[in-house]
């Protein structure tokens, strides 16, 4: 009898319940594995000795950046343009200022605190939230960064150490030379089989969201939880429809689909939109045991940055771009 393939696209996915998400405290990290060692050095594998690199060798180029001055409107459509999950803010002459990722928006678009600038500063309006606010009232102004000389073990020390996915990768006079993500990390290190199993790596249990919840919703239980993506569940069988994340948020205010939905011209109109409308149909999927690196090369194939992760066709938990950079790095 053939092997059922460890990836698979599905449409529909039950998830084990694990209880009222309110009470779900997921695990932030694979249980038994130490990030440092006892004298506070990295645990690393030796395997990343095997693919020596530097900096400059592994970063995207060229770096989404826009100018620290820009307003959150050029921000969100900069974003929706590129479909990227940061932008790198720079000064007039490409010089680092920080970085700016769709949590920080959806933090501001409803999500977190920053959400009370919208309501203080402008009562609301959807146009002067996007328009008038600039992105120095919510990005990071101070991030981890690394210069075009340095090490691959540099870089995942500030990425795995740091719990970072988006290191801006500069020159030494601090301009801008590029970018490193997670997935960048996983591309370059994966290999068709590394000698882990999905489950134990992957994280649990899963938090979820209904479909016909509002992106308000989605927005705040992202910044709650500190994640960038949720599964999207409908009807009373908690039953996997497709997915949601941080950029499709954005992406819904930078497309200006968000502005067209607020007819009064406030933004709690567009916040009321269901998650069905700007969630990805479908999921991938992996069984529980498969190899780590299984999981990597899907999805490097497939062009995501996470899978839910099945055993006896229930979804039991999820496993990420993170998860699985931790597995290929950390001995």
């Amino acid at each position: 009898m053939a092997r059922r393939p460890p990836v698979r696209r599905v449409q529909s996915a039950r998830v084990r319940s694990p209880g009222p998400v309110s009470r779900v405290i997921p695990r932030s990290s694979p249980e038994g594995i130490r990030l440092l060692r006892a004298d506070g050095t990295p645990n690393w594998s030796q395997r990343i000795y095997e693919k020596p690199g530097e900096a400059r060798l592994l970063a995207s180029r060229p770096p989404r950046s826009i100018v620290y001055s820009s307003t959150i409107l050029e921000a969100v459509e900069a974003i929706a343009e590129h479909r990227v999950r940061g932008l790198v803010v720079v000064d007039s002459r490409d010089s680092l200022k920080g970085i700016l990722l769709t949590t920080d928006i959806i933090n501001y678009l409803g999500g977190g605190d920053y959400y009370n600038i919208v309501i203080a500063r402008h009562n609301r309006s959807i146009f002067k939230s996007l328009r008038n606010e600039l992105v120095q009232s919510i990005y990071n102004p101070s991030p981890i960064y690394v210069y075009t000389d340095q090490s691959l073990e540099d870089v995942l020390h500030a990425m795995i150490g740091e719990g970072i996915g988006l290191i801006p990768v500069v020159y030494g006079d601090g301009t801008v030379y590029g970018v490193l993500t997670e997935h960048d990390m996983v591309k370059y290190l994966a290999r068709r089989s590394v000698g882990r199993r999905v489950r134990d790596y992957m994280t649990t249990p899963v938090v979820t969201i209904d479909a016909e919840s509002t992106i308000r919703s989605a927005a705040r239980q992202m910044v709650r939880y500190g994640f960038r993506r949720l599964p999207v569940v409908s009807g009373g069988d908690s039953s996997v429809k497709g997915m949601v994340t941080a950029k499709d948020l954005v992406v819904f205010f930078g497309s200006h689909e968000a502005l067209s939905r607020s007819t009064t011209g406030n933004i709690e109109e567009a916040l009321e939109t269901p998650v069905y409308e700007v969630m990805q149909s479908g999921v991938y999927t992996i069984d529980a045991d498969a190899d780590v690196g299984e999981a990597a090369s899907a999805m490097i194939e497939y062009g995501v940055s996470s899978l839910l992760v099945t055993e006896e066709d229930s979804i039991i938990g999820i496993i990420t771009e993170r998860d699985v950079l931790v597995s290929l790095v950390v001995g």
